[in-house]
């Protein structure tokens, strides 16, 4: 075990260690607290424990999610995971990207944001539909943590012309995934989690905590 680190230290002994997830979004709260069971942990979002929303001033992903981390870090003096997830979309250069939850606005809704991206790509045939979500996490100790774990999932698909199904959030509706013939929307949680672009990013990071439980 690793001398100070908090949760690995709590976990060897049965008993589970808080940390604050740097976002309020219960999809997020869900897919985090289902993949990293294992580890004995309370996953706490951030507003909970007082803890205001960071400025997103990065240019990438990663830089976005280590920002978030360490806001929520300080401000609650716990461990914080963030991710910084999106979805790129080829036609449109990449765009939304990392401002995928707020491309219709600061505070925009879900739907709001499929309309705008529905919108956007009216005109793009099918064969230049083609988008994948990005997503990185990162896990700090505390907020001066020099060597902050960062994991990353990738999830290729392509953007329909409108939305089906009611599972997921986010872009999911509209975001067809070719090796399951449905969109994300459409996908049985569980089968989402195992394959989706966080649920890559969220194994990873299972499996790094583990190797650093083992040194």
């Amino acid at each position: 075990m690793i001398p100070g680190h908090p949760i690995l230290a709590q976990s060897q002994r049965g008993k589970n260690h808080r940390v604050v997830l740097a976002s309020n979004n219960k999809g997020k709260l869900r897919e985090f607290s289902d993949l990293l069971g294992g580890l004995h942990l309370d996953i706490i979002p951030q507003a909970q424990l007082g803890v205001n929303d960071a400025d997103e001033t990065g240019l990438t992903f990663v830089e976005n999610a280590i920002i978030k981390a360490r806001h929520a870090a300080r401000i609650s003096g716990l461990p914080a995971i963030a991710d910084d997830s999106g979805i790129e979309v080829d036609a449109l250069k990449g765009v939304p990207g990392i401002y995928s939850a707020r491309y219709a606005g600061m505070g925009a809704s879900d739907a709001a944001n499929n309309a705008k991206l529905l919108q956007a790509m009216v005109d793009v045939p099918e064969a230049q539909r083609s988008a994948r979500y990005q997503c990185l996490i990162v896990y700090m100790r505390h907020a001066l943590d020099p060597t902050p774990v960062i994991c990353s999932g990738s999830w290729e698909g392509r953007i329909l012309t409108e939305p089906r199904g009611s599972g997921g959030f986010g872009y999911d509706p509209l975001f067809f995934v070719p090796t399951h013939h449905c969109s994300g929307g459409e996908l049985d949680a569980a089968e989402k989690n195992r394959i989706s672009h966080r649920g890559q990013a969220l194994r990873k990071l299972l499996d790094a905590l583990r190797v650093l439980e083992e040194n």
